[in-house]
């Protein structure tokens, strides 16, 4: 930053044109943030103080709400499943992390694949197959001995599919950080297998367990989709906003229920973000890595418990993909592609995977973009210290805010008659900004870890040698961290295609998306149409997957050379 003298001896700070084009940009992020988030939250927490008028009436909603069994209720629920579910994922999802990282049991690459499935398919797609096999038709119903799949039971199971790979991932992060000379050391002291696993292995994996619980607890706690489908007469919160609002069009107890659904999910949030905060670095420089040794028993156990769990996961699928080829089951079996002429079922036809697939590329484009150049922004952006604080910490809060509180909250800000921004109300532009806002923090997260590992010289640099900050971005920046940018794309395109929650209130009768008509056509009673669309969704996630594998792989190679010398 250049300085000019003022007066006698007076200096007075020169702001550079690299910094002023920053702050712009910093600027422009910080607008969408709070168009797209804080401006719409308001909105809504505004409307559950008022009437069906506008009249503010204070906390007379809020009295109707917790007066009222039936809507309060769920709230017990909604806790009780979310509970159940955290244990049995994160249990499961432990016990899988550890034999990818600690066994030498055989086909690991396959096994972490597999576990990754379920991210590849809409939360609406494990509760369809489980209705196919337990349902009142099931092929395997008797296995509940009586028990009703509608309900808690069948909530618990499709959200332990829909959420272990998260776990997992993050679980696996957790338990490939270790110091080899901790477990020599309780070697040479004698010490046993499970003492060494309470003292050594989960105290150095603790902070990834704690952040896959909140994960995970968030996740259940603010989920719409496997509830809808399967949850029957057993209310949760995020469906008491859809049938408060699509039932009943009451709007501002649609508003109270969000933020009661909302308060839990910030503060797990928050919780989340002191306990990693208060992590420490687990590794020192002369730390040795891990190798684990072949040990025949705890091998063969760890392949017997994966193989069981990659086989549910496989189940689930392929009973989503079988499904939507029979003609009518169970009573007539033949496999025909009837249920894939979606132009004759009620809630939605082609034209909702075709928007699906438009909404998802535009997300992905723009999302990608915006949120890496905001990142860069905030990384490396000179002076202005304050606001790329503020804007960070915008960009992490979204993460905390439930899809569906979101959606709603669209509707009480941008409906709004004396909106300026109202005309991206029922329109593709509007599913596509709050797709960008609800995915908006791991995608800002996962750029700024790129970020952070480009050494400061490549701007000091450009500095000294007066190249435009831009200049640096596009020519240096951008294809050393186009692996990463490549993977935030994926990232939203993905999300973008099986979202539900973020969406369901705010899309118009010509794009409807392709998430949204499973949920229609299960309404309407064509569950197997519901399956196909479901597997349609699961099938074009996959082959980009596939071809996003394949092709970073080379990419890689030509972008990360400079890591090697």
């Amino acid at each position: 930053m250049a300085v000019t003298t003022i007066g006698a001896g007076a200096v007075k700070p020169k702001v550079s044109g690299d910094e002023r084009m920053m702050r712009v940009g910093i600027v422009v992020i910080g607008l969408f943030l709070l168009i797209g988030l804080l401006l719409p939250l308001y909105a809504m927490m505004s409307k559950s103080f008022q009437d069906s008028d506008g009249n503010f009436i204070g906390l007379a909603n809020y009295a109707e709400y917790f007066s009222t069994p039936a809507l309060f209720f769920s709230i017990y629920n909604s806790l009780t499943v979310s509970v159940l579910a955290t244990v049995i994922t994160i249990s499961f999802a432990f016990v899988y992390a550890y034999a990818l990282t600690r066994s030498c049991m055989p086909f690991k690459g396959v096994f972490r694949a597999i576990a990754l499935i379920p991210i590849l398919a809409p939360s609406l797609l494990p509760a369809i197959s489980l209705v196919y096999f337990f349902g009142k038709q099931g092929i395997i119903k008797s296995w509940l001995f009586g028990e009703s799949i509608y309900g808690p039971i069948g909530i618990v199971i499709g959200e332990v599919f829909w959420t272990f790979p998260h776990a997992m991932m993050i679980l696996v992060t957790a338990l490939s950080i270790t110091d080899a000379r901790l477990y020599e050391a309780a070697a040479a002291l004698r010490t046993s297998k499970i003492r060494t696993f309470f003292t050594v292995t989960l105290p150095g994996a603790k902070y990834g367990v704690i952040s896959a619980i909140f994960v995970v607890f968030t996740l259940v706690f603010t989920d719409f989709g496997v509830p809808k489908v399967i949850g029957g007469q057993y209310n949760v919160l995020s469906v008491d906003i859809y049938k408060q609002v699509i039932g009943q069009q009451n709007f501002e107890m649609g508003a109270v229920v969000s933020v009661v659904l909302l308060i839990p999910a910030v503060i797990s949030f928050t919780i989340d973000r002191i306990v990693q905060r208060r992590q420490v670095a687990l590794l020192s420089a002369r730390a040795v890595p891990l190798e684990p040794k072949p040990n025949r028993t705890i091998d063969t156990s760890m392949l017997i418990v994966c193989g069981i769990i990659a086989f549910v996961i496989v189940s689930i699928i392929v009973m989503a993909g079988y499904a939507s080829f029979v003609q009518f089951w169970p009573y007539n079996l033949n496999l025909v592609l009837s249920n894939y002429d979606f132009d004759v079922m009620d809630g939605g036809g082609w034209d909702s995977y075709t928007n699906s697939i438009q909404m998802a590329a535009w997300t992905a484009v723009i999302g990608t973009a915006f949120i890496f150049t905001g990142a860069y922004l905030v990384e490396k952006g000179q002076g202005f210290k304050k606001g790329r604080t503020v804007i960070h910490f915008l960009a992490i809060l979204p993460l905390a805010v439930p899809g569906m509180v979101l959606g709603l909250s669209y509707i009480f800000f941008f409906n709004h008659p004396d909106n300026p921004f109202g005309f991206i109300y029922h329109t593709m532009a509007i599913l596509v900004v709050v797709t960008i806002a609800h995915f908006y923090t791991v995608s800002h997260l996962t750029a700024v870890t790129a970020l952070k590992q480009m050494d400061p010289e490549f701007e000091a640099v450009s500095a000294s040698l007066k190249v435009p900050f831009y200049k640096t971005f596009w020519r240096v920046t951008v294809p050393v961290c186009m692996p990463s940018i490549i993977n935030i794309a994926v990232y939203l395109f993905v999300n973008a295609m099986t979202t539900v929650s973020a969406v369901i209130f705010l899309y118009a009768p010509d794009t409807t998306l392709a998430a949204v008509a499973v949920l229609n056509m299960d309404d309407a009673g064509d569950i197997a149409p519901a399956a196909a669309m479901a597997m349609l969704i699961f099938a074009t996630n996959a082959v980009l997957y596939s071809i996003y594998s394949l092709g970073t792989r080379g990419l890689q190679a030509r972008t990360q050379a400079w890591r090697k010398r």
